[in-house]
């Protein structure tokens, strides 16, 4: 089935669209163009909506919007936002009342004409993802990137050609309803997550494993040899299993070799790359990088790889390149909205950093980030309204001798004193261990004006 044909073949129907957001809007727009009944549903004020309420509606979209937002959904065709839970009440009301509940990715699985490539796990996935698309595309395919990673791809899904690629983000909530699954699959790596929103870890689990389960004998699943969960769902994969691995060496997938990086198959191997060819720093970026490659083998040649490799900076706010000055080197690590996100990207390093840190504080604790900035910093600077816990963390560890603690009024303020501190050889680092509410709309538009300081530094 075409968009084109799925569009006409709701033509009579009435649709219901939860959620007016990034992965919604343009579905929206486009069902109500082509002549479909559209309700938008969202808990959002009409205030809170501005201009986007008057637009929708001069579309022909009625709105549906406030805490009731949800009440009395009786449309012929329910689409759910990811964030949703499919079991809350309302919903099962409706599909009990005989409203189909669908989702933006369960319908492009269902119309996408071209080759699709899924990757999900707790962590690396954005890269990941990424990183597989590079890849392809420096092969000469044509891609599309969407998915979780922020861009939705259903509106696009005409445009698509049979020999094109589908490189997707799918998240726990994409998946948990999932009744399709991608020619290949990843999964980076499975630790809890999520568990606010899923009943336990074994809900969050079977919703990740959706992206295998309905594969063929003759579609492709990749899988961590190195993570106890990923590692037993590859026993029970229905294509053909592909591991990934920076311990073992897997008879058929991508390993180390010392700093080898090796693609084993039908016991055949050979030697792709050394990992000193990836730009990417840290171990967990050479995990990243064993996972596309084994996803993409067959479909990519290996000097195109190498390429990425040595030129590809990373996905905006994860460890992110943003320049090198007289020999210092600055980088974006904006998506470090927690202690736990900001030790992975300290441990990236080899050497002692300049750190930039603190935002808004969340309410968790920051003692183990203590002894990890005492271990990986040579000199902290912190702004924000955690930099008195941070401080604290870093003094009180038993590990603290003396670590250079600067606080200062803001991010230009930061970026002035690393960059008069720092010499050559030296790392300046953005990981705020924070959320960024304290002064940004989120961590995207932080990482964007860090960007700017530092490229405007002379």
């Amino acid at each position: 089935m075409t968009l084109q044909e799925y569009i006409a073949s709701i033509q009579d129907k009435t649709v219901a669209i939860v959620g007016i957001g990034v992965s919604n809007t343009p579905l929206i727009e486009l069902l109500a163009r082509s002549g479909v009944r559209v309700t938008a549903c969202d808990r959002k004020s009409r205030e809170a909506l501005g201009d986007e309420a008057e637009r929708l509606e001069s579309l022909g979209v009625s709105l549906k919007l406030g805490e009731g937002y949800l009440r009395d959904l009786t449309q012929d065709i329910i689409f759910r936002t990811p964030g949703l839970r499919p079991d809350v009440p309302e919903l099962l009301a409706a599909a009990q009342r005989g409203s189909v509940i669908t989702s933006e990715m369960e319908v492009f699985f269902r119309v996408a004409p071209c080759t699709l490539i899924a990757v999900t796990g707790s962590d690396g996935k954005t890269t990941t993802t990424t990183i597989v698309s590079e890849l392809l595309k420096a092969a000469g395919k044509t891609v599309h990137l969407g998915g979780n990673i922020g861009h939705p791809l259903l509106c696009e899904a005409g445009d698509m050609k049979p020999e094109d690629y589908a490189v997707l983000e799918l998240s726990s909530f994409q998946l948990m309803t999932m009744t399709q699954s991608p020619h290949i699959s990843v999964i980076t790596n499975l630790a809890p997550n999520h568990l606010d929103v899923h009943k336990d870890m074994a809900e969050y689990v079977a919703a990740k494993e959706n992206i295998f389960t309905h594969q063929s004998a003759q579609d492709i699943a990749v899988f961590n040899a190195d993570n106890d969960i990923t590692s037993e769902q590859a026993g029970r994969a229905v294509g053909r299993v592909r591991l990934f691995s920076r311990r073992t060496e897997p008879e058929n997938g991508v390993f180390l070799r010392g700093d080898a990086v090796i693609c084993r198959e039908d016991g055949a191997e050979r030697e792709i790359m050394k990992t000193g060819d990836i730009l990417l720093p840290g171990v967990h970026n050479v995990e990243n990088y064993l996972a596309a490659i084994a996803a993409v083998n067959g479909l990519v040649p290996d000097e195109a790889v190498r390429q990425v490799a040595r030129t590809f900076k990373g996905v905006e706010h994860r460890i992110e390149l943003v320049r090198t000055l007289r020999g210092v080197r600055y980088y974006n690590d904006s998506i470090g909205t927690s202690p736990s996100r900001t030790i992975a990207g300290l441990r990236s390093f080899p050497e002692k950093v300049i750190l930039i840190a603190g935002g808004k504080d969340k309410g968790i604790s920051y003692a183990p980030l203590g002894p990890e900035l005492n271990e990986h910093v040579k000199l902290l600077i912190l702004c924000g309204a955690t930099a008195r816990v941070i401080r604290e963390a870093a003094e009180q560890a038993e590990n603290y001798a003396g670590l250079e603690i600067v606080e200062v009024p803001d991010h230009q303020a930061a970026v002035d004193l690393a960059a008069a501190r720092a010499v050559p050889g030296d790392v300046v680092l953005l990981s705020p261990a924070s959320t960024a509410f304290d002064r940004f709309k989120n961590f995207m538009e932080r990482g964007k004006v860090f960007k700017s300081i530092v490229n405007a530094l002379q």
